[in-house]
């Protein structure tokens, strides 16, 4: 693929995220970032996202042509435990289990990366998503779609997981996986894309 000087680059392989750049009407290329991304020891939760989000950014820079790049990492986190991708059902449900009928926070990171200028922006976000009380049965049968097991905190608010949601404080997209209105902010204000 030729590559405009200007171009912009997503270095993510969530289909989540294109998603939401295309919705927002930013064209871009994707090129998933090939990163450890176990957290470090004593690490933060917000700290682990922009860590990752950088790396990301960086990795898919020093070996793709284009311009800007964006890396984002979401996470999960109830009581200060980071619930990653659940590893079977079992941990799936036993997540969805500590979710239901309580607040947990979501946290994206992201950054952007100018590889003309060499300058880099990098922001957490942070959403509070408050569960309804989950049977047993609405885990299962959630389960059994296989929609939890390639996301963080084992479900996705824009697929099966919709109705488990009673209240959002703060960026639905950042729940997503990509807070857009503030990747759009930080975009404008490099030029990436027109104010």
């Amino acid at each position: 693929m030729a590559h405009s000087p200007d171009s912009i680059v997503l270095a993510s392989a969530s289909p989540r995220r294109s998603e939401l750049m295309a919705l927002a009407g930013i064209v871009c290329e994707v090129v998933p970032a090939d990163i450890c991304e176990d957290a470090l020891p004593g690490e933060l939760p917000a700290d682990h996202v922009m860590r990752l989000s950088r790396e990301k950014s960086a990795a898919v820079a020093a070996a793709h042509g284009g311009r800007f790049f964006i890396g984002a990492d979401t996470i999960v986190t109830l009581e200060d435990d980071i619930l990653g991708k659940p590893v079977d059902g079992a941990d799936a449900f036993a997540m969805l289990r500590r979710l239901s009928g309580r607040s947990h926070e979501v946290i994206t990171g992201f950054t952007v990366l100018d590889s003309r200028s060499g300058s880099r922006t990098t922001r957490a976000i942070h959403t509070e998503v408050t569960f309804k009380v989950l049977t047993d049965k609405e885990i299962a049968a959630y389960i059994a779609t296989g929609c939890p097991m390639d996301k963080a905190g084992a479900y996705a608010i824009q697929g099966g997981a919709l109705h488990f949601v009673r209240a959002i404080n703060g960026s639905y997209t950042n729940v997503v996986g990509l807070p857009m209105t503030e990747l759009y902010e930080e975009l404008q204000a490099m030029g990436a894309v027109e104010s």
